[in-house]
């Protein structure tokens, strides 16, 4: 969930990275790395959305969130199947700077994006089509008027300037309530990979509703002096979440809400058609992520998958249907594993990764990279499967128990193709 972050946390050492101080890290994804996905269980907070001090015109906002990895539901999820998906402990910052400058300004470093808007031109514009976060549908018309606002050709789809976008129906629509729209800067900033479906999207459109929230004063500030003095309730965080989800419909047009919602409450979740809970102490599974660096478009294969939906319905339904299967027995041998965990509980796992594999190749989904994952892996022992939207970005390998450390692991370039 959110929390605040108080004085000397070492989080707030990354607002050096904005003053001119420091440049930001290169943050490039490393092919792999080790993530203990019961780990952020067990801490029960961990990892969460984050913010520091500010009301609105006053003092600076700092938010952060976390990336996600789903294990086993992607696409299924969209149509209304059971996803598991956990939080990483990589995550993107977001710093909110008020001012008086009569400008609302957008910087994004990680994809070299930087707009300024006069806030008196856009207190003219005509907002009635704006959404609100109850749901209210955001249709293509309403995209369009977006990009007249922020000076975009109709034609753009790409993933960059679908992120203004997102900042722009966010601010218009959470600050509208104001007496006068607020002058104020936005830094967004990520050790979150885009497009590699661990949820980058979604971390910064829950970064931007959450700060916009508390600036405006839709919901509470949870610190005091700088220090923790309470925490977001509940509904403050579905509130959150609604919002983030409007800006995840901005950028991929058909989302499952799956990720926002990871990124909004953190650990490890099932997500329903809207409804989440917390997985019950979900034993401490190690994952090699592994990230193919092959970029692509969510928005895309979701409607890739639709349209096969609607071309084969009564092949593609029972797919979607089994993938839901796969994804309830995987809950169920995840709450067996929290009592006792067996080496006959890692066969089934391994077995269920395999078997969404193969389905999600027959939904399309597939790529080359991620079938010379599977074929590198095996040949191990291992048991690998996409994450996220698949068509490239990551894997996600299960390591048992009594496997060699990471570094005496074949090493994730071993018989990679140049991509």
């Amino acid at each position: 969930m959110l929390k605040p972050i108080g004085k000397g946390n070492s989080r707030l050492v990354r607002s050096d990275w904005l003053g001119g101080r420091k440049k930001p890290p290169h943050l490039g994804y490393p092919r792999a790395l080790v993530w203990s996905l019961g780990a952020a269980q067990l801490r029960e907070q961990a990892p969460e959305a984050t913010g520091l001090p500010g009301a609105m015109l006053s003092e600076v906002l700092l938010v952060s969130a976390p990336g996600k990895v789903i294990l086993h539901g992607e696409h299924a999820v969209v149509h209304g199947k059971v996803a598991l998906a956990v939080a990483l402990n990589l995550r993107t910052f977001l710093r909110l700077q008020p001012h008086s400058n009569g400008k609302v300004g957008l910087n994004l470093p990680n994809i070299g994006i930087r707009r300024a808007w006069d806030v008196a031109s856009l207190q003219l514009l005509d907002t009635s089509f704006l959404g609100h976060s109850d749901g209210a549908v955001l249709t293509a018309e309403h995209v369009e008027k977006l990009k007249e606002v922020a000076g975009f050709p109709e034609d753009c789809v790409d993933p960059e300037r679908l992120a203004v976008l997102a900042f722009l129906y966010l601010y218009l629509s959470i600050c509208r309530s104001q007496r006068a729209l607020p002058s104020l800067d936005v830094t967004v900033w990520s050790e979150l990979p885009t497009g590699a479906g661990l949820g980058s999207s979604a971390a910064y459109s829950v970064c931007l509703a959450a700060a916009l929230l508390t600036a405006c004063e839709e919901i509470p500030y949870p610190l005091k002096d700088g220090e923790a003095a309470g925490r977001w309730t509940e509904e403050n965080l579905e509130l959150i979440n609604k919002w983030a989800f409007q800006g995840e419909r901005v950028i991929h047009g058909n989302p499952s809400g799956v990720d926002n919602a990871v990124s909004t409450w953190g650990g490890a979740l099932r997500y329903q058609q809207g409804k989440i809970s917390s997985l019950k102490r979900p034993p401490a599974l190690k994952i090699l992520l592994i990230n193919t660096k092959v970029p692509r478009s969510t928005k895309a294969l979701v409607a890739n998958v639709r349209s096969r939906l609607l071309k084969f319905p009564e092949i593609v339904a029972p797919l979607l249907t089994s993938i839901d299967a796969i994804s309830l027995e995987c809950e169920r041998v995840l709450g067996e594993m929290a009592a006792a965990p067996t080496p006959e509980h890692y066969l089934v796992l391994e077995e269920l990764i395999d078997m969404n594999q193969h389905h999600l190749n027959a939904l399309g989904v597939g790529h080359a990279s991620l079938d010379r994952l599977c074929q590198v892996t095996t040949a191990h022992g291992l048991h690998s499967k996409l994450t996220g939207a698949g068509g490239g970005g990551c894997g996600i390998t299960l390591l048992r128990p009594g496997l060699p450390g990471l570094k005496e692991l074949p090493h994730p370039n071993f018989g990679w193709p140049q991509l």
